[in-house]
């Protein structure tokens, strides 16, 4: 067990009408919210602020939001341009479990861009 909290966040129906209306090559119908949540993002946090999610959203939704539409379109211009904590609950669902178990016996390395 490794001392993390892993955020899950899953979207919601108005991220991927954003998604969708963003989409500047858009020739099919578009993305479903089945496809959008198939391969979520995991967020590991500390225990601390796992135990404290509501404040540590408060303090990184902005980010988050950011992360997300990064994700899907490098453009910024396709991004909206105010981005609120209430439109941050709006977009996502946010799963948060503390009990995380490393089953890899090899140390975590980190990604290279």
């Amino acid at each position: 067990m490794i001392n993390r909290a892993a955020v899950i966040l899953k979207y919601k129906e108005p991220f991927v009408e954003w998604l969708n209306k963003a989409d500047p090559h858009k020739e099919d119908p578009g993305l479903t919210l089945a496809e959008a949540n198939d391969d979520c993002t995991v967020y590991l946090i500390s225990e601390e602020d796992g135990e404290n999610l509501d404040e540590w959203i408060a303090l990184n939704y902005q980010t988050l939001l950011v992360n997300e539409m990064e994700d899907w379109y490098s453009d910024e211009t396709l991004w909206p341009k105010k981005r609120t904590k209430k439109m941050f609950h709006e977009w996502f669902e946010v799963d948060c479990h503390t009990a995380i178990y490393d089953t890899v016996d090899a140390p975590i390395v980190e990604a290279e861009d």
